[in-house]
C-alpha cells in the first residue's frame, strides 16, 4: 500500500482524560498492526485511531503512537506512514514495533533504525501469549518485559507532550 499524499486534519483537542493531560493517540501503520490492542493496554487516556488513512484527525497536543509489526512489509508501511505524517506536520512520539513471537528480520530492523531519527523513540513491544487467551486485552497479565515497553512508550509520549 502506498499512501502517497494524504491530508491529515489537525483538530482542536478533545476534553482531556482524567488520567493524563491531553491523552494519547494510537494509529496503525497497516492493518493488523496491533494499534487497537496497544491502545487498550495503554489505558483509558489512549485513543485508537485505527489504521492510517486519508482524513485522519490528529489533535495538535496529543502524542501520536504509530504501531507496526516487526516484519519487512510492516517496516515499509511504517516508513511510508512516518513520511506522510511528517509531510503533514504531525510528529510521531513513538514507533511501537509489535512483536509476533518470531525474530525480527534484519531488513525490518534496518528500516526501523533509519526511522529512529524521525520519531521520538522506537519501542519494541514483545509478543504476549496472554492476549490470545482473553477477549479483553485489558484483562491480560503483562510480562515484566511488556510492562517495561508500555512504560517506555508512556515516558516518550509524556516527553513529547511536555515539549508541545
Amino acid at each position: 500500500m502506498h499512501l502517497g499524499r494524504i491530508e491529515l486534519k489537525l483538530t482542536s483537542p478533545p476534553p482531556p482524560p482524567s488520567s493524563t493531560a491531553g491523552g494519547l493517540a494510537v494509529v496503525g501503520a497497516h492493518g493488523g498492526a496491533g494499534a487497537s490492542t496497544l491502545a487498550a493496554t495503554l489505558g483509558p487516556s489512549a485513543r485508537d485511531l485505527g489504521t492510517i488513512h486519508p482524513g485522519l484527525a490528529v489533535t495538535a497536543n496529543e502524542p501520536l503512537i504509530l504501531a507496526a509489526r516487526g516484519t519487512v512489509a510492516a517496516a515499509r508501511h511504517a516508513t511510508d506512514a512516518v513520511r506522510v505524517l511528517h509531510e503533514n506536520g504531525v510528529s510521531v512520539a513513538v514507533l511501537a514495533v509489535i512483536g509476533d513471537g518470531l525474530p525480527e528480520p534484519q531488513d525490518a530492523t534496518a528500516r526501523f533504525v533509519l526511522l529512529e531519527g524521525l520519531v521520538g523513540g522506537v519501542v519494541r513491544v514483545p509478543f504476549l501469549t496472554a492476549l490470545r487467551l482473553v477477549d479483553d486485552p485489558t484483562r491480560a497479565v503483562l510480562s515484566p518485559r511488556a510492562q517495561r515497553a508500555l512504560n517506555q512508550i508512556l515516558a516518550l509520549a509524556a516527553e513529547q507532550a511536555s515539549h508541545a
